[in-house]
């Protein structure tokens, strides 16, 4: 159950800590002796999952907590549309499990390395009017508290940890099985192109309403952006074929955008004409798959990320400020900017809660100066009424989330009532929510 201390890195290396004990638990008991175990030697506790957050959110010097061994079944009810999973299985994996079910879950990010629990308790999304993000799918779930208390919670037991922990940090608790609605499986049809930022600013309300999902990529230095639509069809009928998914996938956004990347690195002189090649480089596609496919793609260049989520009417403004940050910045910028949008939902730490939402995703290739850019966004954002991803980088502090969450003191609140000593606590959530 145990093991020697290990040092531990997230998957962009930007975050690293050596716990002084790993604990691989395989039981929800074994969780709660965990929990104890922490408590009585006086120190901190927390559970990390595949490490894709760029925060300091799964950081310990206690005891770390690794759930990839734990077993609490998985439980598939095909006539209700709901699945039961542990914690700590991924969502690639649970894909693959729906999927043979003849289900899916009704949105996703475009990554599936995720955990369930840490993709849930960041506030995961992916993009689309009408869906909120990911935590919105849960119904049920069941957590070890800082007192090492088993906690089962839905809307109708213990609606307000419910409320709190489908969206909690791991500051509420070790989530240790979720349940989730989904929907039958299905196909999307992808549309791919490049456009214009004007025209699909001014084009805006058609393309977020008129599609099931929507997003697009602006390349910084131009005036272009890469514009994605998945729609519901009925077929696949238009497989991408292996060669064009390899190399749009895999050699264009992966191997050559790396060099790409790579080469701007050492010469950021080029970097405006590296971002200009690379939006005339993806090329108009349209294709057919199974869902969770479409939706996720492989992610091999190395980043670090910034995202904030914005009223949607705040998102011309936004970029525009944006391209007048990186226009001035004394460095160059190598990654596009993504922009993807969510439709409102009532979790009390979501960035979506209450209002429609605009995601503006930041990112610079590791390796590069990335700090003035990302404080530069985050003023803007700030100012625009935006709130932070809870698993990106970002520098606020309780003092200004409060504000920015009309249920924060109640979070607090419920925070009291099952981690009263503080034993999840670390680094990052003494910034986010205080001591």
């Amino acid at each position: 159950m145990s093991g020697t201390p290990t040092v531990w890195s997230n998957w962009a290396g930007n975050q690293r800590s050596t716990a002084a004990l790993v604990v691989r638990p395989r039981t929800v008991g074994e969780v709660a002796a965990a929990v104890r175990a922490a408590a009585d030697a006086g120190r901190t506790v927390r559970a990390a999952g595949s490490g894709h957050s760029f925060t300091g959110a799964a950081l310990t010097d206690g005891h770390r907590i690794d759930l990839a061994d734990l077993d609490t079944g998985v439980r598939v009810d095909t006539a209700r549309r709901l699945v039961t999973v542990p914690a700590g299985m991924t969502l690639h994996a649970l894909n693959d499990l729906l999927a043979s079910h003849g289900l899916a879950l009704p949105n996703l990010g475009d990554i599936d390395a995720q955990t369930v629990a840490g993709a849930l308790s960041t506030g995961t999304h992916g993009t689309g009017a009408r869906l909120g993000c990911l935590s919105t799918f849960v119904v049920g779930l069941t957590l070890v508290t800082g007192t090492g208390e088993v906690l089962r919670c839905s809307p109708d037991e213990h609606p307000d940890v419910f409320a709190a922990a489908r969206v909690g940090l791991g500051a509420l608790g070790v989530l240790v099985e979720l349940t989730l609605r989904c929907v039958d499986a299905f196909v999307l049809r992808a549309h791919e192109r490049p456009a214009a930022l004007a025209d699909v600013l001014a084009g805006l309300p058609d393309l977020v309403d008129g599609h099931d999902h929507a997003e697009f990529y602006w390349f910084p230095y131009t005036s272009r952006v890469q514009v994605k639509t998945n729609d519901r069809v009925a077929a696949d009928d238009r497989p991408l074929p292996g060669w064009r998914g390899w190399l749009d996938d895999e050699f264009l956004s992966n191997t050559v955008f790396a060099g790409a990347c790579r080469l701007g690195r050492a010469v950021p002189a080029l970097a405006p004409g590296i971002s200009a090649v690379s939006a005339r480089a993806l090329t108009e596609r349209t294709y057919t798959g199974r869902s969770d496919r479409v939706f996720c793609t492989p992610r091999r260049v190395r980043f670090v990320e910034m995202e904030y989520g914005l009223p949607r009417a705040a998102l011309p403004e936004a970029l525009d400020a944006l391209r007048r940050i990186v226009d001035g910045l004394p460095f160059k910028v190598l990654f596009p900017v993504e922009v993807r949008f969510t439709a409102a939902d009532d979790i009390w730490l979501s960035h979506g809660y209450g209002r429609d939402s605009a995601y503006l995703a930041v990112h610079q290739y590791v390796g590069m100066p990335y700090e003035p850019y990302f404080r530069a966004f985050e003023a803007v954002a700030a100012e625009l009424g935006g709130r932070p991803h809870w698993g990106k980088l970002h520098h606020r502090d309780a003092a200004s989330l409060a504000p920015a969450y009309p249920r924060f003191a109640d979070f607090l609140a419920v925070r009291d009532r099952l981690d009263p000593d503080r034993r999840f606590t670390n680094a990052y959530l003494r910034q986010v929510l205080g001591d």
